[in-house]
């Protein structure tokens, strides 16, 4: 037993070639991803070489953040060790995703010494999907012009400050996002922007009547030019 190859190892040992806690050697070994190579006359366990490269291995994988599942798949040949980790890259993306938008929430609360109610609305509203925030806007405008002569630009230049938060928001974007979700929200801004609206409706039909026949035309040709325009 003098040979490295064949040397058999107790627990204690192993423990003190690998710097691994015996604790965690043991629990490892009674869960089956540490087996041993065998036996003592006493009863004990004994590990070999191949254990102790089994032990490394399993180490790096728990350090990387894989679960004991995953790490007895693996040392049973039922995945790869690409295959797993291609999947916990995944996972990890998502949860870097979400602790990146909670800094940038937090980062806002903090700015702004928000007081308890102000941080369930920001975090509910930093958490909206893309589509989610679009219908918002497209609320907003459809109360302030709707069902008025309106300027057709109007409408589509309110529709497009729906922001584009990417996947890795900065404070500055998720702040920026929630002062306008807010203003839009607030019933006498949209107030004060309806009556805006139907002030330049007003307008654009004054303007249309002095113009006479072919005045009217011209406002109905340029409309119709602005809903044919690509991206409208």
């Amino acid at each position: 037993m003098n040979d490295e190859g064949c040397e058999l190892l107790t627990i204690g040992q192993l423990s003190q070639r690998t710097g691994m806690p015996v604790r965690t050697i043991r629990y490892w070994s009674d869960i089956g991803a540490l087996p041993p190579a065998g036996r003592s006359a006493g009863g004990y366990r004994l590990y070999d070489a191949k254990c102790a490269a089994r032990l490394q291995l399993v180490r790096t994988l728990r350090e990387l953040g894989i679960s004991l599942d995953d790490v007895r798949r693996v040392l049973e040949r039922e995945t790869t060790v690409a295959a797993v980790a291609a999947t916990h890259v995944r996972a990890l993306d998502a949860q870097i995703q979400a602790l990146r938008l909670n800094r940038a929430v937090l980062s806002t609360v903090a700015r702004r010494q928000s007081d308890t109610e102000e941080i369930e609305l920001m975090n509910k509203l930093a958490r909206l999907s893309a589509q989610e925030r679009k219908a918002i806007i497209e609320d907003f405008a459809d109360e302030v012009v709707g069902g008025l002569d309106a300027d057709p630009q109007l409408r589509e230049r309110m529709r497009s400050t729906a922001p584009e938060l990417p996947d890795d928001p900065t404070p500055e974007q998720v702040d920026a996002w929630i002062e306008l979700a807010e203003l839009v929200a607030d019933p006498d801004f949209r107030r004060r922007m309806r009556r805006m609206a139907e002030h330049n409706a007003t307008s654009r039909v004054q303007a249309a009547r002095g113009r006479g026949p072919a005045g009217r035309f011209q406002v109905l040709r340029q409309e119709g030019l602005s809903a044919r325009r690509p991206g409208s």
